[in-house]
């Protein structure tokens, strides 16, 4: 009987294998040495295995892309406090299949209406943690903004498995006791903070011990029950206000109540046939991105080769031109006219390359663009879902700085950002041309400071979806992934390649930074060119989607550990 039945089941083995290598040979090629998780009907990415989980039983149960987005939101908020919040804020683009349509949700945090520039520096410095340096939180705005226009199943439904993460507990990891321990600080000068990851003691929480966050539990409990109405204007309003206006802070419950997460236009161009969607201002990556890509378009990047110091070399001017636009153009765009059609403009672009020679352009010699004719931290986190209908969520928040300003609402169990520091305090102080003094990101009450978030799809030809990508990575975040893009189009790499092999960045100055794998020779070739070549620590964690064909490709970047791609 056994006979009877193994030669059929190798027969079918046989023909399933084959139908995957002729559906996909770049991606399982086993010339290649990493491969991603493939499945046929959904699939969820993010950097924290929990809150994965989350969002995979959520589409089991018949939850659509916004749903589990909204589910691993809320679960990285328990699982991943240095950059999973309620506190903070992002971005979120929305594929809608069938309609065939990109909406986005700007949920970046914004200026409590008292908050002037003069209040923020302090010895020349900008205060980077405590009560003072909270903006008002976007995320549980934004999540649920998401929610309330395109969720299929009830709020309680999708709240649930944060609910019982917090309620019961997850094993502390390796990774979030070593974050604890290098984010002292911040953490250690409030009380609330000390209590809950330290045990009122001055060692993190140990690793391997059941985590249970009784009071935040409290608050998503709350959520799920009241929604908007509980964090904006209910109980964790007053717990917020009352808590930041005794301990030196600015967000009184007028700030809460009139916050709103904004619906913006998308913004886009053709790079090489394939339509590249990102985030508008104040999300000022999608344009970083979009400006790289089409600087890099007109050189011929796919004969010069992945990772040539060539490539690298265009990579680098075209990063700087980028910022440098940055620098004086980009900000809050209900207080600054942002010229992002200029900005995007192929002709501009096309000057824009026109200025980069075969030497590295010394510093102080790259300025933004003439448009009249034609520091962030690291710790910040994204996540990638796409659905068995082809809806995709590709979304980005963060805290700021990891684990925000350090402080935790004590009645409530979560942290706050620390995203007022990312103004430009220093405007009208100098006349300088930086993002220390830019016009367009100054302080102004009820505004958004910009941010490198940058959530992305990516469309073929055909204009299928065929990428639904971001990272953390504070600055580095637009080169990050204007190189996933390039290996994947230029360099037709498969897909976990495009997105762990080594990475550079360049700001506007500075060294040229490199990730570990770059040989000798290239760098050699590089500092030729007049590069300062700097090694660096790994850059971002992209959570990335890639959909060839009848197949759903997850990858989940290992330069953070615990990240985890998950899809039937």
């Amino acid at each position: 009987m056994k006979t009877k039945f193994i030669i059929p089941f190798l027969l079918f083995q046989l023909l399933f294998v084959n139908a995957l290598l002729a559906r996909s040979q770049t991606t399982l090629d086993y010339k290649n040495r990493i491969h991603p998780e493939i499945a046929e009907d959904f699939m969820v990415v993010s950097q924290n295995s929990h809150a994965t989980e989350a969002g995979y039983e959520i589409l089991r149960k018949g939850g659509n892309a916004v749903d589990a987005a909204v589910a691993v939101g809320f679960a990285l908020a328990v699982t991943l406090p240095r950059a999973g919040n309620l506190g903070g804020g992002g971005f979120m683009l929305i594929f809608d299949k069938k309609e065939n349509k990109v909406s986005t949700i700007d949920y970046r945090s914004a200026s409590p209406k008292s908050a002037r520039s003069e209040m923020f520096i302090k010895d020349s410095n900008v205060v980077r943690f405590g009560h003072l340096v909270n903006a008002v939180p976007g995320s549980v705005a934004g999540l649920l903004k998401a929610h309330d226009g395109h969720g299929k199943l009830n709020l309680r439904q999708v709240l649930r498995p944060a609910i019982e993460l917090a309620e019961k507990g997850f094993p502390v990891t390796y990774d979030l006791n070593y974050a604890l321990t290098w984010s002292k600080e911040s953490m250690l000068s409030n009380s609330a903070s000390t209590s809950k990851f330290y045990q009122g003691k001055v060692e993190p929480i140990e690793v391997s011990k059941n985590f249970k966050q009784p009071k935040l539990a409290n608050t998503l409990m709350l959520i799920s029950r009241k929604g908007r109405e509980a964090f904006y204007e209910g109980e964790v309003a007053k717990w917020i206000s009352e808590e930041s206006l005794s301990r030196g802070g600015l967000i009184t419950l007028e700030d809460l109540s009139s916050y709103e997460a904004k619906s913006r236009e998308p913004i886009s161009i053709d790079y090489r046939g394939y339509k590249i969607v990102s985030m508008p201002p104040a999300a000022s990556g999608g344009l970083v991105l979009l400006q790289i890509l089409n600087i890099l378009e007109n050189f011929d990047i796919p004969s010069l080769g992945h990772n040539s110091a060539r490539t690298i070399h265009l990579l680098s001017e075209s990063m700087q031109r980028a910022y440098a636009d940055r620098a004086t153009y980009h900000g809050d765009p209900d207080f600054f006219d942002v010229p992002t059609t200029e900005l995007l403009n192929k002709g501009y672009a096309l000057k824009r390359a026109n200025s980069i020679s075969s030497q590295r352009t010394e510093d102080g010699q790259i300025f933004s663009g003439d448009l009249t004719k034609i520091d962030e931290s690291p710790d910040t986190t994204h996540f990638s879902v796409l659905d068995s209908e082809g809806n995709a969520v590709s979304n980005t928040y963060t805290l700021g700085s990891s684990f925000g300003s350090g402080v935790t609402i004590e009645k409530a169990g979560f942290l706050m950002n620390n995203q007022m520091r990312n103004f430009s305090h220093f405007y009208g102080k100098s006349n300088e041309v930086s993002l220390k003094t830019s016009e367009a990101n100054r302080l102004e009450p009820g505004k958004r400071m910009i941010s490198t978030q940058t959530p992305t799809l990516v469309f073929n030809p055909k204009g299928d979806l065929i990428m639904v990508l971001g990272s953390p990575g504070g600055g580095r975040i637009p080169n990050i992934i204007a190189q996933v893009i390039s290996n994947v189009i230029d360099h037709k790499m498969s897909y976990s390649e495009a997105v762990l092999s080594p990475r550079i960045n360049q700001r506007l100055e500075g060294n040229l930074e490199l990730e570990s794998g770059f040989s000798p020779d290239t760098i050699e070739l590089l500092e030729g060119r007049g590069h300062e070549v700097k090694s660096s620590n790994t850059m971002g964690s992209v959570q990335a989607i890639f959909v060839e064909g009848d197949l759903i490709y997850g990858v989940a970047d290992t330069r953070r550990p615990g990240a985890l791609a998950k899809g039937d």
